[in-house]
């Protein structure tokens, strides 16, 4: 486990970097655990994976948008949510990371099994353009008694942001 956990010490310093604004060392970080990231997303064990596609946000990686999808189709709960974090930051300044994928998020949000993994893909998809069909999505999970309570929650409050950010109807 020691190559994630010294690719999740570089993804923490990258963070701090990007918060930083040193755009430089960050892309010199980049370079250097590239083959690393990679490595740890195609692995076998669920733990390097959830380290990899959290490393992808704190990387500040949009190079890696495919590896994301990947991760949000990842058998393990971990590895979707882990992946769905770095989508939530790495859109929140470029809507069309989300737009990129939005027919996966609307699946995750609909159906995946996991309650967690449900609630981050709403928030993903927060940063997204403001789309009748994810506010009707989100609108009727809000309205779904049969749903948890987090997320009914998280969703009529996304829903009711991407009606303000849509504007009035035309």
């Amino acid at each position: 486990m020691s190559a994630a956990a010294g690719l999740a010490d570089a993804a923490a310093k990258a963070d701090e970097l990007a918060e930083q604004g040193a755009e430089r060392e960050l892309a010199t970080l980049r370079l250097q655990w590239d083959e690393e990231l990679e490595a740890a997303a195609r692995s076998r064990d669920y733990r390097e994976r959830v380290v990899a596609y959290r490393a992808i946000g704190q990387f500040r990686f949009r190079q890696k948008i495919e590896l994301l999808r990947r991760g949000l189709e990842d058998e393990s709960p971990a590895c979707r949510g882990s992946a769905l974090l770095s989508l939530e930051r790495l859109s929140r300044d470029h809507p069309g990371v989300v737009n990129g994928v939005r027919p996966l998020l609307h699946e995750l949000v609909a159906r995946d099994p996991n309650e967690a993994v449900r609630r981050l893909a709403v928030m993903a998809l927060r940063n997204g353009s403001a789309q009748r069909d994810t506010i009707a999505i989100l609108a009727a999970l809000g309205d779904d008694d049969e749903q948890d309570r987090e997320l009914r929650e998280a969703a009529a409050k996304v829903a009711q942001l991407l009606r303000r950010k849509a504007g009035p109807a035309r």
